[in-house]
């Protein structure tokens, strides 16, 4: 008889033991409150303005995600430029992703500051977001500038890659 309660009660505590442990899962990689941080280029010519020849251009941005999916994005970014002044630029939007493969889509406004030059973009992306591992992206991004001043010389479209990083 002691022999099967005892049986009954390993059998009791392995089957509680075995039900307690929890898989601890992994959040989403576009899930609420996470906090993102990227650098990128769009040099030796992979965007497009009549205003400008060949130029190397640098964006730092970062980002927070508000609810799952949506980021609230500010951005700098400092274009060095062979034809034409240098232009430093900051900026704000917002971007979407489509969890299901990384797609994004954004929409923002860029204020641009050149040598007698003022300007506001209003500046459409998409891009995807291509994970290393947990945290660490590669980003390539097509993006549209559209001038507010001057339209015909300032708009421009072009390709921009970067590394993101999402933090917890």
């Amino acid at each position: 008889m002691k022999k099967a309660i005892l049986s009954a009660l390993c059998g009791l505590l392995v089957a509680l033991t075995g039900s307690a442990q929890t898989v601890i899962e992994d959040r989403a990689p576009f899930a609420k409150d996470k906090v993102y941080l990227s650098a990128s280029t769009s040099a030796l010519g992979l965007d497009y303005t009549k205003a400008s020849d060949w130029h190397f251009g640098f964006n730092a941005k970062g980002g927070y995600l508000f609810e799952d999916n949506w980021m609230l994005t500010a951005n700098i970014d400092y274009d060095f430029q062979n034809k034409g002044n240098n232009s430093f630029g900051a900026g704000a939007g917002i971007r979407y992703y489509i969890e299901q493969n990384g797609l994004f889509l954004g929409l923002g406004a860029n204020y641009k500051h050149q040598h007698n030059y003022d300007d506001v973009l209003p500046t459409a992306q998409i891009g995807y977001s291509y994970f290393l591992n947990r945290t660490v992206t590669i980003e390539p991004e097509l993006y549209y500038n559209q001038s507010l001043k001057n339209h015909s010389d300032f708009s421009g479209f072009g390709f921009r890659i970067g590394i993101g990083i999402y933090f917890e």
